[in-house]
């Protein structure tokens, strides 16, 4: 039953689907593989709630916003009818760190966003590449983050 809703949505040609709250079912929580984000001016925003998994991913990011990129960083909920506000999103994730999300379809409303289908946003273009820069090794890790294997 888990894989009904991401075959559904294969089916009619999505790529990911996105859940809302169990509770009142207008707010964003995430999707079936991923945590999304979302940027709005110099803002990083993560969903809070108590129901998703806490990803490392998403905290390392909403760490890089923050500390690297001087990005104001908000974790809270996020009601549906806000996504048309947001400039950029993506889906966040240990295997691909972020994928673009270049729209949200919600019933018959389709959710476009600026940065289109194809890439990345500018600015989580910029945090994606500070991330993996400092996975890496490019880019000096904060402290803690990296342990060397001998």
């Amino acid at each position: 039953m888990s894989l009904h809703a991401i075959v559904e949505a294969h089916k009619q040609g999505f790529a990911e689907n996105l859940y809302p709250d169990s509770r009142t079912r207008t707010l964003v929580e995430e999707t079936g593989g991923a945590n999304i984000i979302f940027v709005k001016g110099n803002k990083f925003v993560t969903v809070k709630s108590p129901t998703i998994l806490p990803s490392i991913t998403r905290r390392s990011l909403e760490y890089v916003a923050e500390k690297y990129l001087g990005m104001e960083v908000e974790e809270r909920e996020i009601p549906l009818t806000e996504l048309p506000e947001f400039e950029e999103a993506g889906l966040c994730g240990t295997a691909a760190v972020i994928s673009p999300v270049g729209m949200i379809v919600n019933g018959d409303k389709e959710i476009a966003f600026p940065s289109g289908m194809e890439k990345m946003g500018p600015k989580i273009q910029k945090l994606y590449d500070t991330l993996t820069g400092i996975q890496m090794g490019r880019i000096e890790a904060p402290e803690g983050w990296i342990c060397r294997i001998k």
